[in-house]
Formats: structure tokens, sequence, C-alpha cells
């Protein structure tokens, strides 16, 4: 299994036009992080684009290529590019110069997006948010797959002929599919042969199972070679040395973050009592111990067989020096300890 970082960049938003010092210091944090993240030998780096004050990544592949300037073998992924609002060419070509950058270890991470400020930032209408995604998502792979293409789509000018530039390092780009739970997501990526991350934020792991299974079993159906398959996990995650100091620290800013996702969305608050419920044994939240994290993500591969875990960053007013620590102990705790317990197990 594939053990790795995965974070949208959470800033507190400036709120100026100009010399924007928050963010200036939260993008060179995150540079410190992943560099970190492959100092301690995890497999993968991956930033989220959002539109948003409240996160400052909204060009994953730059964010990237800065972060390949300081490592060596990490693997780096969006995690989501927002498709449906992107031009696929400019994706590819973005992530194909990432991949010249890093001496091939660029991947997309494509999806829909959970939160819709790029569709009016870019021009797109809501009403048109799955044949966006759609379209897009088969000129991205038709681009991977071939120099020259000849392409005809609704939303965005036919191509003739034409080569898209620069090719990658890699044979083809990685492109991974984001999903959030909806069943036609999880066929599509097995049918297309690609590989899936299901973001898992909320309920018990044990409700996914059949949406996995449904992937897994077009996946097969599509007649796919099974020694190929891979799957993702994401979920938000926080180590301490102990349980109640990974629940202490962590739990303000999460309240924060969902208090403030969940007013836009008229969700109610979330309680304490909630969140600690969440950190259960079998929750989704991977907030704790190191070793209480190990037997969380031991307890996911019974369940779900996955091939790769993102451990999603909550920073919020988390100082910089207690996330750095909890990569390290990802890195140098927990992640020999689950890749030594699946080899065994296998």
């Amino acid at each position: 299994m594939e053990l790795g970082i995965s974070t949208f960049g959470e800033v507190h938003a400036d709120g100026v036009s100009g010399k924007a010092v928050n963010a200036h210091v939260r993008m060179q944090e995150l540079i410190a992080e992943g560099k970190l993240a492959d100092e301690v030998g995890l497999d993968v780096f991956a930033v989220g684009e959002h539109h948003r004050p409240d996160f400052i990544i909204s060009a994953p592949e730059v964010a990237l290529a800065a972060i390949a300037a300081v490592t060596k073998n990490i693997r780096l992924s969006s995690s989501v590019t927002v498709l449906s609002s992107a031009d696929p060419v400019r994706t590819f070509q973005n992530f194909a110069t990432l991949d010249l950058i890093s001496n091939g270890r660029a991947e997309i991470m494509a999806g829909r997006g959970s939160f819709i400020e790029s569709f009016p930032l870019f021009g797109y209408s809501l009403d048109d948010y799955n044949e966006l995604f759609v379209e897009k998502l088969d000129l991205l792979t038709k681009i991977n797959q071939s120099e020259i293409i000849s392409w005809r789509g609704k939303f965005r000018a036919s191509i003739h002929q034409l080569g898209v530039y620069p090719r990658p390092i890699q044979e083809a780009l990685p492109i991974w599919l984001a999903v959030g739970g909806t069943p036609a997501s999880a066929v599509r990526a097995g049918k297309m042969n690609l590989p899936m991350t299901l973001a898992i934020l909320g309920g018990r792991p044990s409700q996914y199972v059949s949406f996995v299974n449904l992937y897994k079993q077009s996946y097969k159906e599509a007649g796919h070679d099974p020694a190929k398959f891979q799957l993702g996990i994401n979920s938000q995650f926080y180590i301490a040395d102990t349980s109640q100091q990974a629940e202490d620290e962590f739990w303000p800013s999460y309240e924060k973050l969902m208090n403030r996702v969940g007013k836009e969305r008229g969700w109610s608050p979330i309680t304490r009592e909630h969140f600690e419920y969440l950190c259960m044994p079998d929750g989704p939240l991977f907030v704790g111990s190191p070793q209480q994290v190990i037997e969380k993500i031991l307890y996911q591969a019974d369940l779900f067989g996955h091939t790769r875990f993102l451990a999603q960053m909550v920073k919020g007013d988390i100082p910089h020096a207690k996330i750095m620590k909890a990569i390290e102990l990802f890195g140098t705790q927990v992640a020999p300890a689950v890749r030594k317990a699946l080899k065994v197990a296998q």
C-alpha cells in the first residue's frame, strides 16, 4: 500500500489585493511539508484545487513544481484537479511539465470538486455539472493516450489532428478519478480503467464497502488486468504522541472548518461528542496516536483491499511545528508498521 499526505492548504485569508503575508507563509510551509514527507519515506504528496479565500491552492501543478524541486522520490499529485471547470489541454500540458521537472513523479487526480466556486469564476453553468466532467475527462484521457488527436465535444472547441505538448517522461500520466460516493462515478472509473480515490470524510467506512465493490465489479467486467487494479482511500488525519493529545489539538481547527463549510451547506453544527464518535476505531477520522492510526489503516485494508491511503491534513490553527511532527510520526512510525503488517498478511 502506498501511503501519503493530502492537503488543501488551509490559510487565514489576508483579505488584501497584494502583500498576502499569510498566503506567503503558508506556501512556504507547504513546501516544507512536502520536503519532510519525502525525507521520512512517504510515497505521495498531494495538493487539492480550490478557489476560495480559506484555501491557498488554486494551481496545484505550480505548487507541486516547487515541491518537486526540493524532493527526490515522492510522487506528486493533485487532490483534486477540478476538471469540470478546467481546460483538459492546459491541464495535461501543466502536469506533463511537472512530470519533466520531477523526473517522472507527476499524477493527476481528476474530479468534479466538492465546492462550486470555480464554475462561475471560469464561466460554466452548474446545470452542466455532470456533462462537463464526462466530456473533459474523455478529452484528457485521449490526450494522455496519443500525441496527435482529433476530438469533438459540446463545451469546448474541436481539435483536428493537432499535437499537445510537452509530452511527459512517463509513458503516460497516471490519471486517478476522485469520487465522493456517487455510484455512477465508481462504474465510470472501473470501465475506463482509471484508478479511483474515494474520500471518506463522514459516515462509517463500512458503509462504503458496497460502493468499492461496485468499482471492483465494473473494473473486472470491463476485462482490465487484475494485477494493475488500484484503489485509494482519502480521510482526514492528525497524529500526536497520545490519542488525547491528538484529539485536543485537532478538535478546535476541525470544529471551525466543519462549521464554516457546514454553515454554507445547511449542516447542523458539529459537537465535540460527535467528533469523538468519528475518531472511534471504526470511524472515518484518523485522529489519534501512531498505534491507533496503524490499526485503523489495517482495519480499512481488510474492508477495501485498497492500494493507497492519503492522510488529509487539516491545519487550521494548529502550529506548523505540530503538523510537521504529525508527518514525521506518519512516516517513521505508522508507515513502516503498516507496510510490515501488510507484507506479513500477504
